[in-house]
């Protein structure tokens, strides 16, 4: 029987080189499913804490793999921050190295190998003798790539409905296993499935939006009461950031339908019940599938890999999209479930979804190109190690420039904002231990208080301007201005060399 893999996750890829396939016939690989959903933050799953957001399916997935908590995207120099992430996976390289529309370096040849696309997840498995298969969104991806899975079937699925919602995605997958199943093939197969939602409109089916307490008509000028049945308001909302964000006009802060500039707690908490359904809905689908492989004899022989191409904000710290780097939207969800990893376990990673691809090539037995920048993650899975990196880097350079950054070190974090042509020049710190969802000083306040009913510890703020923590600020200045240069970041922010 052959192993079958299903890998849920985002996409990775690099450059010269052709990809040699380890030894042993294609039939003795596992085979691989890839499933990502779009713009889903860690904390709507059960193994990240959340109560509220029932998803049985990938709550199994947890229970008998592995759940990490220090996955991310490397981050983005576009508003459509899916684009750059989802080229990172696929090419399995840093986000100043990957092509697109936006880099400051695309057709720089010395940074962008002009060849990168043939060094790509379906180009590396095509040539490794993988069947190879794809069904997701349309745009905000690298076209270039997807175009290379030998079976594509993509549209963009966001109705709360079977044709045009989450099952069509599913459908696609079931359909072709059924065909596989049939026709027994030798080759081993890589599925990618990628679902449209939660990104917005978050359009709901009848049934999950009665369970959530949310409406997809829902005016957010007219909000009048929550639904009591709606989800509660995250404990870091704020009724608006406490600075400009330092994207002006930025579709996803002003233009979200149901939602538009509203930030008041009934808009949010409908809003949030309509994520809900979309994420249970995935859920079910998902379910649908793992199912499929059980009856096929497959889904032991399977390793399931779930991941999102980024966080999202939806309400909290005042803001709805994803174009910032706070923990809820820099941070994706990771879930993986094998062979040989142990049921329940959990590891911090530390990584990218660059680290995707060479990954998924360790697994299979197939050499990673030599144009991948990320790392093997297989001894986290495997027990060995309890992450693959100390220090994590993240951007957002696709408002005013240069935009904001952050860092990690252990415990410690640090963002800065450097935005409208000086007008903003921040600078946040955070002991994640000790405020490990970054509430700032506006979440003191009574009035935040009494509508969220949430009361945060006196010391979960900002450290930044207090002089106890001036030695972690200065470290952590001097970690993120080393990973600027390591990673080939082309700006100097306000206060660097």
């Amino acid at each position: 029987m052959r192993y079958l893999k299903l890998i849920l996750l985002t996409l990775s890829g690099a450059c010269s080189g052709l990809a040699a396939v380890a030894d042993g016939p294609p039939a003795a690989r596992p085979n691989i499913l890839f499933i990502i959903a779009d713009d889903q933050a860690p904390g709507t799953l059960r193994a990240y804490g959340n109560t509220i957001c029932q998803t049985p399916n990938l709550d199994r997935l947890s229970a008998e793999g592995m759940t990490f908590d220090g996955a991310h995207h490397m981050g983005s120099w576009i508003g459509a921050v899916c684009r750059p992430s989802r080229t990172m996976i696929m090419t399995g390289r840093s986000l100043w190295h990957i092509p697109g529309k936006g880099n400051p370096y695309e057709g720089d040849v010395s940074r962008i190998p002009a060849d990168i696309a043939e060094q790509t997840l379906p180009a590396v498995f095509n040539r490794a003798g993988y069947d190879t298969f794809r069904s997701c969104k349309l745009g905000n991806s690298y076209e270039e790539v997807n175009k290379r899975f030998k079976t594509v079937k993509d549209k963009t699925c966001r109705e709360g409905n079977t044709a045009e919602g989450s099952a069509w995605h599913a459908d696609q997958v079931l359909d072709y296993l059924a065909g596989r199943e049939a026709a027994k093939p030798k080759a081993p197969v890589l599925i990618y499935l990628g679902f449209s939602h939660p990104h917005d409109p978050r359009n709901g089916t009848p049934e999950l939006l009665a369970k959530y307490g949310a409406r997809n008509d829902w005016d957010p000028a007219q909000p009048g009461e929550a639904n009591p049945a709606a989800p509660p308001l995250p404990d870091t909302w704020l009724p608006a950031h406490p600075f400009p964000h330092g994207h002006p006009e930025l579709r996803d802060e002003v233009a979200v339908q149901g939602v538009m500039t509203a930030r008041n707690p009934a808009t949010v908490r409908n809003e949030t019940g309509r994520e809900y359904a979309c994420i249970e809905n995935i859920d079910q689908q998902v379910g649908r599938v793992l199912a499929k492989l059980e009856a096929m004899g497959e889904l032991d022989n399977t390793y399931i890999f779930y991941t999102s191409d980024h966080g999202m904000s939806v309400g909290r710290h005042g803001l709805m999209g994803k174009q910032n780097l706070y923990e809820h939207t820099w941070r994706v969800p990771f879930v993986v479930r094998g062979p040989g990893i142990e049921s329940g376990s959990r590891a911090l990673g530390n990584i990218y979804l660059m680290d995707v691809l060479p990954t998924l090539c360790d697994l299979a037995g197939v050499a990673a190109p030599s144009t991948v920048e990320g790392q093997s993650f297989r001894p986290v899975l495997e027990g060995k190690a309890g992450a693959i990196r100390e220090v994590l880097y993240g951007v957002y350079a696709g408002g005013t420039q240069p935009g904001m950054r952050a860092v990690k070190q252990g415990d410690w974090k640090l963002i800065k904002y450097d935005t409208l042509e000086g007008q903003v020049r921040e600078t946040q710190l955070f002991n994640l231990s000790e405020n490990p969802d970054e509430h700032l000083l506006e979440h003191q306040a009574p009035e935040v208080i009494a509508t969220t009913g949430h009361t945060p510890n006196t010391t979960q703020v900002d450290l930044a301007e207090n002089p106890r923590y001036a030695d972690d600020l200065a470290r952590m200045e001097t970690v993120l201005e080393a990973e600027m240069k390591r990673w080939d970041d082309p700006a100097t922010l306000w206060d660097q060399k």
